[in-house]
């Protein structure tokens, strides 16, 4: 086992030096877009493809206003064990005669952007265009959260969770089987994929109910590993005694096998492998759930935020193998929903939400930026009165009806500790404003030639992210 541990390292050394010199030649950038499900991460990717494409609408990208972006291409993916992101059939569903909001993001994908760039400055007109590679690298939420349970034990997985879930109406059915079970007993494996499957139970419902801790992320995507002992496991109240072939030990033992079976690899095979990072946040939805849900998303964040490895990576860092996430974008998404007015105010939010590793990752030497921003714009401005007073709002396509409607979402404070304090002390419900949100289908729209789907601010994002490569 040790020999075969030193030669995967030694293996992937030698692979990280190949594809560091080879980056000498052809730069590529490994851009890994991240959020919780329900944040957007399918609708970015393909409308940030579409629009580095045809770049009309990216006036805030400067190699674009420069006229120095050549062209940008398609290209296959450098990892052939990956699947295609489905750009296409993402791009026809937003874009067709009824426009539907594409399939969330179910398992691992890739896709490779090549642009051709022309340089600048004295030995402009000495060289020819160079090339940059864009390797957007697509993961589902859920398993962004299990990179939180690298470092935990069972023990403290478990208390953790059920403390959380105790308070939680969804999760009344798996608690109540969870306290009647004698974790002292010798394993039962009837009853062990009985509280695994309760255990799953909750886990969707809340989902649905908007909860961001869902861990372990595959009990909702496990693909192939449905049904394998790696799945078969659930938190459950330490024992006084627990010998070796008690449900507790087994429970343990299940899930330290899907740490290293399932977490680790992926993190190993692609998290860490990430150059530029942004992270996606329905921060909206948070606020209209309630404190408890922002709080809820608060402390989620931070604990996924703590894996990254942020820093400058330098020529050496390539050559053995390691990198660091130079680049990190908050972005709280769904700006459409909100007047133009209030956008500066969700992103101040965004960042105050996430404040502690946005210090953290700036003192490691990464660069930081919080936004909002939507991938693509659903919804057009308005005013309208109210008791003889204007008011601010969007109108949209309603999901579901079909049918156009106005909305105001409620006026997001000025001090983002209106938002945060309340949900940190535990309050159930907001004590002086109300927020509520509507669900958007897709606008329909004809381009004109040139340019991309209409968006709030994905130029900026682009410029941040990778601007200083083009």
């Amino acid at each position: 086992m040790v020999l075969s541990a030193l030669t995967d390292g030694i293996t992937r050394s030698v692979e990280g030096m190949t594809s560091s010199v080879a980056g000498f030649f052809e730069p590529t950038l490994r851009l890994g877009v991240t959020g919780l499900s329900g944040a957007g991460k399918t609708v970015f990717i393909t409308s940030l493809v579409a629009n580095l494409l045809d770049r009309g609408r990216m006036t805030q990208l400067t190699a674009q206003m420069q006229g120095r972006i050549e062209t940008v291409v398609l290209q296959p993916q450098p990892d052939l064990t990956l699947p295609r992101f489905d750009f296409e059939p993402h791009l026809s569903a937003l874009m067709g005669d009824n426009p539907r909001w594409p399939a969330s993001t179910r398992a691992i994908s890739e896709l490779r952007l090549s642009f051709r760039i022309r340089p600048q400055g004295f030995f402009a007109g000495l060289t020819g265009p160079s090339r940059l590679h864009l390797d957007i690298v697509d993961y589902p939420g859920e398993w962004l959260l299990d990179l939180s349970l690298l470092d935990k034990p069972y023990a403290a997985w478990a208390d953790e969770t059920l403390d959380r879930l105790s308070k939680r109406p969804e999760a009344a059915a798996f608690m109540a089987e969870a306290r009647a079970a004698d974790a002292s007993l010798p394993l039962d494996e009837a009853q062990a994929q009985s509280l695994a499957a309760a255990f799953t139970t909750y886990l969707h419902a809340a989902r649905k109910a908007g909860w961001s801790d869902l861990t372990p992320g595959r009990f909702l995507l496990p693909g192939d590993l449905a049904g394998s002992p790696v799945l078969t496991f659930a938190p459950l109240p330490k024992p006084a005694s627990s010998p070796r072939n008690a449900l507790w030990r087994e429970m343990e033992r299940r899930y330290e096998g899907y740490k290293a079976r399932v977490v680790k690899p992926f993190f190993r095979d692609h998290f860490s492998r990430i150059d530029r990072q942004i992270v996606l946040m329905d921060v909206l939805g948070a606020i209209h759930q309630g404190p408890q849900a922002v709080e809820d998303l608060r402390r989620t964040m931070a604990e996924i935020l703590s894996t990254f490895r942020p820093g400058r990576n330098g020529w050496l860092t390539g050559l053995l193998g390691g990198k660091r996430v130079e680049r990190i974008l908050f972005a709280a998404t769904k700006a459409d929903h909100l007047h133009h007015h209030q956008h500066p105010r969700l992103t101040a939010i965004a960042e105050a939400l996430l404040s502690d590793a946005k210090r953290r990752a700036e003192f490691s030497g990464a660069k930081t930026m919080a936004i909002s921003m939507a991938s693509l714009r659903t919804t057009v401005e308005d005013t309208v009165q109210r008791d003889g007073a204007p008011l601010d709002v969007v109108r949209g396509r309603l999901l579901g009806s079909g049918k156009q409607a106005a909305m105001h979402a409620g006026d997001l404070p000025a001090d983002p500790a209106r938002i945060l304090a309340p949900a940190r002390e535990g309050a159930e419900r907001w004590l002086d404003a109300e927020y509520g949100l509507m669900a958007f289908a897709p606008a329909r729209m004809t381009l004109k030639p040139g340019d991309g789907p209409p968006h709030i601010r994905l130029d900026r994002a682009a410029e941040f992210l990778i601007g200083d490569q083009l």
